[in-house]
């Protein structure tokens, strides 16, 4: 389990996440929203040990994620970052290949269990095919796909995701956020994503924390934080939120959407 008790980052005198307290459980996907400059990425990246805390405890299970070194935490917590930082002259099997660093001896050698997992990781991503292509050639939802495979090579069991969507296209979001739910559940995975789809948050999270300001704003199930009331308050638009007419999950829509008539078919000129 990911609990996050209390949690106060400041930059200097400037507090820009303040008091936040989040559970994960295993086998849950918990959804961060909020507009630009709510803190979702100081938060990710605060939980994750790369920015220092002003307040709070992040525990792990039962560890405090202060006491463990780099290496102890990279095994329990495995992060897919918002920017691109891959190797570019590595091939994609290389890079997938750096998430065991945190069980490699003082040699540095990797064994058969890293590259089994390794392995394991490329498949669950599909990126055999790739396997042996530099990571500079590839597409940029390709290269998504391999800092998450790297992410899954390090067997973590909390896993946290900075806007992993972020300039993919359909096919690519669907396909990415199917393989997280799935992964989840069958290796009890507690995950973190930071999401700026409100739709995607509905789909698929169990949880949804909404940040604005640096505070959490509400907390709960999809169905519990995007109402119509929260998120025209946050956002400052009129947004409407009606059942999803296949899953039954909200849809956020700009105001005024799920009323329109029909649209009426173009005239053809013959």
């Amino acid at each position: 389990m990911l609990e996050i008790r209390n949690l106060t980052v400041a930059y200097g005198s400037r507090v820009v996440l303040q008091d936040i307290s989040l559970n994960i459980m295993p086998g849950q996907i918990l959804a961060v929203i909020g507009p630009n400059g709510a803190g979702k990425s100081t938060l990710v990246r605060s939980v994750s040990g790369v920015l220092p805390v002003s307040g709070g405890t992040v525990m792990i299970g039962t560890r405090p994620l202060h006491t463990l070194s780099a290496n102890q935490r990279a095994r329990c917590l495995a992060v897919v970052p918002q920017a691109r930082q891959l190797p570019g002259a590595f091939t994609v099997y290389e890079t997938i290949l750096l998430g065991r660093t945190p069980y490699l001896g003082w040699l540095g050698k990797s064994g058969s269990q890293d590259h089994e997992q390794a392995a394991w990781a490329l498949r669950r991503t599909r990126l055999t095919e790739l396997a042996g292509r530099k990571v500079s050639e590839l597409s940029g939802g390709e290269q998504q796909r391999v800092l998450l495979a790297r992410a899954l090579a390090q067997a973590a069991p909390v896993l946290l995701l900075d806007e992993p969507t972020t300039h993919l296209d359909l096919q690519h979001q669907a396909g990415l956020l199917n393989l997280l739910r799935e992964l989840a559940l069958e290796r009890q995975l507690a995950v973190l994503i930071v999401l700026h789809d409100l739709n995607l948050a509905g789909l698929y999270a169990d949880q949804v924390a909404l940040l604005v300001d640096g505070r959490l704003q509400a907390l709960g199930s999809p169905k519990e934080v995007l109402t119509s009331r929260n998120l025209t308050a946050v956002f400052h638009v009129p947004i409407d939120v009606i059942p999803h007419p296949a899953y039954g999950t909200p849809l956020v829509l700009p105001d005024g959407v799920a009323n329109l008539p029909a649209r009426r078919p173009l005239p053809v000129s013959l």
